[in-house]
């Protein structure tokens, strides 16, 4: 009698469902599990046909099932267990997993059915392909972005392409002519220059001002031309990368002495430059003609923008490590605002006025010591003055 209550009272407190029938598919006993899980009670179902639990179309072939087993013994689900579907009183079905047993009792057969809910399984499963496939969607329609943004990709680089190839043939036609009209600019200039002195020659015994005030602005147009002329040929030849610093030594005071007395001619009335060296050694090895070039440059931006009975300051020392050249001038000064872009092609301060000028030469002055592996900065303020520095290594 223990062993009995034992037995019923686990059947009873079991988890999952548990169900007898007979030979014919009769249900003998069925425990609380299972009719939680169909919705019914025990004496709902009790000598019922197993099969009132079954959605078809297990439920016209479940009694062949259990005949076919009696036959000839091979089992359809007996012993090896399935996943099948069960109907509940509602209507409603619920997926299962079916273990059957064939239990001897009485000198007769029973069949015992464990039934153990996948619903929550099931559910589960659903939700993760669901999100597979949400997923799938997700990366077809990223993959297809991909693909559009490659292609888009792929068409603005062909377009980028284009363009940069129009504009560089574009490029070279303007060098063309920037390199055609400077030279066939140069004749015409020179005539003029020539006749201009000429006729400051053979106006001399007339002792007339009106015509030395005219040959003079002449001559200061013909200069203006000829210096514009010179930059555009110089930016030319440096966007063309025809420019290669060539280093030699040579006497860098020697240089300075004779820069400064050529610019002194130039200068304004009362414009003195005043240059001294710094250092016991006064030889560089650097290209003599660019770095001609950076110091005329400056020395004449100094003169162009300082006014009468000013000094302009340069200085030139060797150290054991740098060479360093320095301009200073008392002008007008480069606006705050104005001098981050000081050194960009074709740029002029805004207070520079009518004062002529391209706005080539600093760029030219910043390549060419670039080109020398020098360095260039500057101070101003404005009617203060400018500082320029440049700085080479020595090697």
């Amino acid at each position: 009698m223990e062993n009995t209550a034992l037995l019923k009272a686990i059947i009873d407190n079991a988890i999952d469902g548990i169900i007898t029938i007979n030979g014919r598919g009769i249900i003998e006993s069925i425990n609380p599990s299972a009719c939680k899980l169909f919705l019914c009670s025990p004496e709902e179902v009790i000598g019922q046909n197993v099969s009132t639990l079954m959605p078809p179309p297990d439920k016209e072939q479940h009694d062949e099932y259990i005949n076919r087993y009696q036959r000839t013994g091979s089992p359809h689900i007996i012993g090896i267990g399935r996943e099948v579907t069960g109907l509940r009183k509602d209507g409603s079905t619920f997926p299962f997993r079916l273990g059957v047993s064939e239990v001897p009792f009485a000198e007769r057969k029973i069949y015992t059915g464990f039934i153990h809910d996948l619903s929550r399984e099931k559910e589960a499963e659903d939700q993760l392909r669901n999100y597979a496939a949400h997923l799938e969607e997700l990366v077809e329609q990223r993959t297809m972005s991909l693909k559009n943004t490659v292609q888009a990709l792929q068409q603005a680089k062909e377009e980028v392409s284009i363009s940069l190839e129009k504009e560089k043939e574009l490029g070279h036609l303007k060098s063309r002519f920037v390199s055609m009209a400077s030279h066939e600019f140069r004749t015409p200039l020179s005539a003029v220059q020539l006749s201009a002195s000429l006729i400051e020659k053979y106006a001399q015994p007339f002792d007339n001002p009106n015509i030395r005030k005219h040959v003079g602005k002449i001559k200061n147009a013909v200069g203006n031309l000829t210096t514009i002329l010179n930059d555009f040929l110089s930016l030319e030849k440096l966007e063309a990368g025809r420019v290669e610093a060539s280093c030699t030594r040579f006497d860098l005071v020697k240089l300075a002495e004779e820069i400064t007395e050529e610019l002194q001619v130039v200068a304004k009335q009362n414009q003195n430059i005043i240059y001294q060296h710094t250092g016991t050694h006064s030889i560089v090895n650097l290209d003599q003609n660019l770095l001609k070039n950076c110091v005329i440059n400056l020395i004449a931006n100094a003169i162009k923008y300082s006014g009468e009975n000013t000094f302009i300051e340069f200085n030139t020392e060797i150290t054991d490590h740098v060479c360093i050249i320095t301009i200073r001038d008392n002008g007008i000064g480069i606006p705050d605002a104005d001098q981050k872009h000081l050194f960009e092609a074709f740029f002029r301060a805004h207070n520079t006025g009518n004062i002529p000028g391209t706005g080539l030469g600093l760029n030219i002055v910043a390549r060419y010591t670039s080109l020398m592996n020098g360095h260039i900065e500057f101070k101003s303020n404005i009617n203060q003055g400018t500082i320029f520095t440049i700085t080479f290594p020595i090697s």
